[in-house]
């Protein structure tokens, strides 16, 4: 019955992370509707607007999970009098509301399929119908249009639960973590009132504690360089936009390039992703060498917390923007009383969707494999920390090269865009 009613939890949880996200991202629902009405006064409050309803809707998420937590705690929290059992057996509680996730994997591959169809037969639709103004096609455009506000909520609620299933899967890695220490330190000779699954992790240690900090900044640094990616990749192709109008695309004179803009996009993204990569290799082998086995389990709690909060902010607050715009566009077009498309508001809009995007399509989403990635990182590192008792030639070597690495990624994302060379 414990096994059944973990999985049901987490069946549960699955489907609350979809209706939260829905409230913070339909277009039917007061959030959105209070963007839209923020565009009324230009772009600024209508940034700031999609900021609180992102920064609120991380704090529903984050309570119903640790409700989920919480709830296994009351399950196999009584299993067993020994308190190393007890958490043994309420972390796999833990990992089996991650399965009840599971269970629904189908219903979200549907979702999220369904949002760039809809988004992509609606860049269809808009082309083939240029210049088209009669009353069928502009009732195929709003049912395009409807269709296509639908999915980027679907897309949204997907994004949700696969954040969702991240933090269940690294709390589950944590306890895996824990285990090996204590194997590793058994294999030591090390006591077993002094393995840290006995003792466990102390928060007013000074290395532990700054262990946190640096987990819980790691998200934010790497979400920096997301998006700082995103950024150079636009303006590259916004540089080559441009080039090929100079040239009379626009007029019909000459045919576009496509193959020069697919180029761009596609070794731009290649080799972003190597300092990104590096960055959530190195960082946790780092910090288990020169802190300790400890800081390092600290760090893993701060990417936790820092990593889930900062990634349903982005994705909620993005997947908004976009409705908001959406919104506004299906308006009765009317500059003069600053509605629908072309007019002030939807400009606003379209600085909202456009901030939005990196957040709700990169950062947001890349942060779900980096918590699992630093985690299980620090589960195959954990038990060669754990002999590291003094730094001789070889642990000063590696900490070097990984220094030097984490430097190289660290100004490798921060350099500035190339120029694109005319053709």
């Amino acid at each position: 019955m414990a096994h059944a009613a973990a999985v049901g939890i987490g069946v549960l949880l699955a489907i609350l992370i979809d209706r939260m996200t829905e409230y913070f991202t339909g277009t039917h629902q007061s959030p959105v509707q209070d963007i839209k009405k923020a565009a009324d006064t230009g772009p600024a409050t209508l940034i700031l607007q999609g900021v609180a309803v992102g920064y609120e809707s991380s704090v529903w998420a984050i309570v119903v999970i640790a409700g989920t937590i919480f709830s296994s705690i009351l399950i196999f929290g009584g299993v067993s009098s020994d308190p190393v059992e007890s958490i043994t057996f309420i972390l796999y509680g833990v990992a089996m509301t991650g399965i009840g996730m599971l269970t629904l994997t189908g219903n979200n591959v549907a979702m999220d399929s369904f949002g760039p169809i809809a988004d992509n037969a609606n860049g269809i639709g808009e082309m083939s119908w240029s210049g088209k103004n009669d009353k069928e096609t502009k009732k195929a455009r709003q049912i395009m249009a409807d269709l296509d506000a639908v999915g980027n909520t679907t897309k949204a609620i997907t994004k949700g639960v696969a954040i969702g299933s991240a933090v269940i899967a690294a709390v589950s890695l944590f306890g895996s973590f824990l285990v090996d220490v204590s194997r590793a330190q058994a294999a030591l000779g090390v006591p077993l009132a002094q393995q840290i699954q006995s003792i466990g992790i102390r928060v007013d240690v000074p290395q532990v504690f700054v262990g946190m900090l640096i987990g819980g900044a790691l998200p934010w640094l790497f979400s920096s360089f997301a998006i700082q990616a995103v950024s150079r990749a636009a303006a590259l192709i916004v540089e080559e936009c441009r080039r090929q109008f100079k040239k009379g695309v626009l007029t019909g004179k000459v045919k576009p390039d496509y193959r020069q803009a697919v180029n761009i996009s596609t070794t731009a993204a290649q080799k972003e992703l190597v300092p990104l990569a590096l960055l959530a290799v190195v960082t946790p082998i780092l910090l288990g060498m020169l802190l300790g086995v400890e800081a390092l389990g600290g760090a893993l709690a701060g990417i936790i917390l820092s990593g889930q909060l900062l990634a349903v902010f982005m994705n909620n607050a993005g997947g908004a923007w976009d409705n908001a715009k959406k919104l506004i566009e299906d308006e009765p077009k009317d500059p003069k009383k600053n509605l629908g498309k072309g007019s002030e508001r939807h400009k606003a809009g379209v600085v909202g969707d456009t901030v939005g995007d990196p957040m709700k399509d990169t950062a947001g989403p890349a942060l779900n494999p980096m918590i699992k990635v630093v985690n299980l990182v620090a589960v195959i590192i954990a038990p060669v920390v754990v002999q590291i008792t003094d730094f001789g030639v070889a642990e000063w070597a590696a900490a070097i090269v990984m220094i030097a690495l984490l430097v190289w990624s660290i100004l490798t994302s921060k350099r500035p865009t190339e120029p694109v060379t005319a053709k």
